[in-house]
């Protein structure tokens, strides 16, 4: 058997901790392992036409599949490209490993050509970030940026010169057993016994939940009905708890809608669950707080906890709601759901008139027609922006369905790259990118992508001609909209150019026939949807001291849209509140 190089072995060990491809673009320092990914039977090496959109795209399948994905960039400029989409994977606690090829290692720290110094460059979006020197550090270099990945979920970064990369691996070198995936983690019985007793002697329970009660929808469900609570959750929390939630009170934050800033504000015990929620202006600071997280680091850095409890949700409530006394008041649940319900039926009826007729399109409209017709197992890549608002407040979750963005990072361009990933772990499920033509734009070279490897995503693009959120931002701030307009073309045409299915819709009549013919086409399509710049609702008084950035002082929202299906939802909640 020929003797491995450090590329070959490099390669080897990515296989054998379940990587199936590895994004980038080809370099000469990166020549090495993208000729030994060549060879090697059971990884593919997946060409993007930016690095940025490689890291997005293994964030983005890290998170559909929990399993380690990776990227790479060539020296330099190369995996300096990578930086922003791995920034986005670190706070989405995605598995991702991203190899930054260097310079010749004979080279390094004497200004070079394409020089730079990886090992700080991306010190602050890994929880690992080392370069390999020289051959003996392999293969436990890689083994353990690998099980800091995994066990620590994130990013883990590994730079190496493309001269070390040619060098024959170390004989004899040192191969373990990997780590593929995460424990549980278990509070102790102190915290347990804490929470318990400030529970039992709460008269007033609220549950806010974020993705960490992802795999714990029934243990959350059986705690609310234990204690009457009602749940409230953050974006990233949306998938995973708003769905056969007879507890639901609508989410809170800058998006929120309905009942979930009252139900956080009037309770005597919050209790957050998984949840990083950064809006602390949205959190009481008069009532007892609980925080549940399985990142110890996070307890207690958005507001005053009275118990921090380290543990996962779902561990968590296993040991938690056995030993809690049942509650029977539904007071003030049903108070909630009630409000819930009531404060739906008003931003739904303010903007479901006429819509149907209205040009330039409702982007509410087309969100709505969008979350009727996809498959009930879709994927949803959400543009930063505006249509994070779509995605909050029209996007129905069910169990099966995938909402993904750069919601903890918020970087603009996400939704394309993201669906590449996503839509490479099955290419026959469903993704939709939900894009903006500000973001869509940033990296539109990647839709040739799509082209490239036929996937069958499906862009849907709202084109308002703006950066709407910022120019929101901007108006809130009591600035004139500035430097917000953008000239766009036909983006149809560009699709059609590039060998894809493109249609434009400019009525609203065209809308649904537009979208089920895009769906049906078996290769990528982009829906060129022209809507309304002027879709943004403000409350007719916001005060200056009101918003600082994102954050809101007070407990209104900024925006005011509709809500789609979550009226339904609300209104068959109603049906467990008893009628006087």
């Amino acid at each position: 058997m020929a003797k491995q190089n450090v590329s070959e072995q490099f390669v080897d060990i990515l296989g054998r901790a379940g990587v199936k491809r590895l994004y980038g673009v080809v370099g000469d320092s990166l020549n090495p392992v993208v000729d030994a990914v060549r060879r090697h039977p059971g990884i593919e090496w997946i060409q993007v036409r930016h690095e940025e959109t490689a890291a997005f795209a293994a964030g983005a399948e890290a998170q559909i599949t929990g399993d380690l994905a990776a990227c790479a960039g060539s020296c330099g400029p190369g995996n300096l490209h990578l930086i922003n989409g791995l920034y986005d994977a670190h706070r989405s606690m995605a598995p991702v490993l991203a190899l930054a090829s260097h310079i010749p290692s004979g080279e390094i720290g004497l200004g070079f050509f394409q020089e730079t110094h990886p090992e700080l460059l991306f010190q602050e979006c890994s929880h690992y970030n080392e370069m390999i020197s020289n051959p003996q550090q392999m293969p436990r270099l890689l083994q353990t940026a690998i099980q800091h990945a995994i066990g620590r979920g994130g990013v883990s970064v590994v730079s190496m010169p493309g001269d070390v990369a040619s060098q024959p691996a170390p004989e004899k070198s040192v191969e373990h057993a990997l780590v593929t995936s995460r424990p549980t983690v278990r509070p102790g019985d102190e915290e347990i016994d804490k929470l318990c007793g400030m529970v039992d002697k709460a008269k007033r329970v609220t549950l806010f939940c974020g993705s960490g009660t992802a795999g714990a929808h029934a243990e959350v469900m059986e705690f609310a009905e234990k204690v009457k609570a009602p749940v409230g959750h953050a974006l990233r929390g949306k998938e995973w708890i708003q769905y056969d939630n007879p507890f639901d009170v609508g989410m809170s934050g800058l998006l929120g809608y309905g009942a979930a800033y009252e139900a956080t504000n009037e309770c005597d015990l919050l209790i957050l669950l998984g949840t990083d929620f950064p809006y602390n202006a949205f959190l009481p600071t008069d009532v007892k707080i609980v925080q549940v997280d399985v990142r110890p680091e996070r307890l207690g850095r958005r507001s005053k906890l009275d118990l921090a409890v380290w543990g996962d949700v779902r561990e968590t409530l296993r040991c938690l709601t056995p030993r809690v006394k049942p509650k029977s008041d539904r007071k003030f649940l049903d108070r909630m759901l009630k409000k819930h319900a009531d404060a739906l039926e008003g931003v739904v009826k303010a903007y479901t008139r006429k819509v149907e007729k209205h040009t330039p399109i409702h982007p509410e409209y087309v969100a709505s027609v969008l979350d009727e017709i996809a498959d009930e197992d879709a994927v949803f890549t959400v543009d930063t922006g505006m249509c994070n608002v779509w995605a909050a407040r029209y996007l129905t979750p069910n169990g099966k369905r995938r909402v993904i963005g750069s919601f903890s990072h918020g970087s603009m361009a996400n939704a394309l790259p993201q669906a590449i990933g996503a839509q490479f772990t099955d290419r026959n499920r469903q993704v939709v990118s939900m894009s903006g033509d500000g973001g869509f734009s940033m990296l539109m070279g990647d839709f040739l992508t799509l082209v490239q490897y036929n996937l069958p995503v499906k862009v849907v693009l709202f084109n308002n001609s703006a950066l709407g959120m910022v120019e929101l931002e901007m108006l809130v701030g009591g600035l004139p909209s500035f430097g917000t307009t953008n000239k766009n073309p036909d983006f149809a045409a560009v699709a059609r150019a590039c060998g894809a299915y493109g249609v434009r819709v400019e009525k609203p009549k065209q809308l649904e026939s537009a979208l089920r013919d895009a769906f049906k086409h078996k290769g990528p399509a982009l829906v060129d949807v022209v809507t309304d710049p002027n879709a943004l609702s403000i409350p007719p008084k916001i005060s200056a001291d009101m918003v600082t950035g994102f954050a809101l002082s007070a407990g209104k929202i900024v925006l005011d849209g509709g809500v789609g299906r979550m009226l339904q939802m609300a209104r068959s909640n109603l049906r467990n509140v008893p009628r006087p």
